[in-house]
């Protein structure tokens, strides 16, 4: 595709904006103006402010479903006016505009490239504020980064434009470390993780995959699963009990999830992301 192209592929917004602002709508505002042939998906606006982490879940749970050549733009950035690298991550089939923060951690191994977005070229242009001794310019992206530089990149993106034309690659992208279930004194000593994302029904999920709870080498109906003191069965589907109180199941993307069927499990049983789950 060459500049001025019309966009084939979407155009994906993840961030802690909320829908109470304008945020959200002013970035696809910046994005329709540069490309008005795009097609703009919001994956999700309500990520917990500054929730760094649990924006690198969603994102990695999601962009699986979208078609190769999309452009994800992800802006939960509580470094925003630190002098923090803004980036585009070429990786898997995808672009990634964002802070350079760590959101994009598992996305950079086998990145094809991580470029630091530089040129002024591809962003808003900045204000001046007027006086009667001399024009003072703004500084840009002070607190809104996602307009004056994610969203113009992702737009350009979409247009054609190569992620090298944006600035100088890097070697040393900002990575979160991602903690990994582990088997104590091998897997007799049964298995832990954590809860990494709490969804808005209060649904936990952890870490622990499908593929580890196997190694287990029990029938579905003799694991346990260990956590805030209590221990919780296992069940097939989020309906097959119905008495109010803690399950475990393996959800729609193959993860150990901790729930009660029409409540709040994070609320009852007091859970927080980074809460120790043992399966055994």
């Amino acid at each position: 595709m060459t500049p001025g192209a019309a966009a084939s592929s979407p155009i994906t917004l993840l961030t802690d904006f909320g829908l109470e602002d304008a945020y959200a709508g002013v970035m696809k505002g910046v994005v329709l103006g540069i490309n008005p042939a795009a097609r703009i998906v919001d994956i999700t606006h309500a990520v917990r402010p500054g929730d760094i982490a649990g924006a690198r879940f969603i994102l990695a749970n999601s962009v699986k479903f979208f078609p190769p050549g999309s452009v994800h733009a992800v802006v939960v950035d509580p470094g925003v006016g630190s002098g923090r690298r803004a980036i585009i991550v070429r990786s898997g089939g995808f672009h990634f505009v964002g802070p350079d923060n760590g959101v994009f951690t598992g996305f950079f191994p086998g990145a094809e490239k991580i470029i630091s977005i530089t040129n002024e070229r591809f962003m808003l242009p900045r204000k001046k504020l007027k006086s009667p001794s001399a024009d003072t310019t703004l500084p840009r992206g002070a607190t809104f980064d996602g307009r004056d530089v994610f969203a113009p990149a992702a737009a350009w993106l979409s247009r054609g434009v190569r992620a090298e034309e944006f600035g100088p690659e890097i070697k040393d992208p900002v990575e979160l470390p991602l903690p990994e279930p582990f088997f104590e004194k091998g897997q007799k000593g049964g298995l832990t993780g954590h809860v990494v994302h709490i969804d808005r029904f209060g649904n936990c999920i952890t870490n622990i995959g499908l593929e580890q709870l196997l190694m287990l080498g029990k029938d579905r109906g003799l694991i346990r699963v260990k956590v805030k003191g209590l221990s919780i069965g296992l069940v097939g589907f989020y309906m097959s009990r119905r008495d109010g109180r803690p399950h475990a199941l393996v959800n729609s993307d193959g993860l150990l999830e901790i729930f009660i069927p029409g409540g709040d499990a994070g609320r009852a049983l007091g859970l927080k992301t980074g809460a120790a789950v043992k399966v055994f």
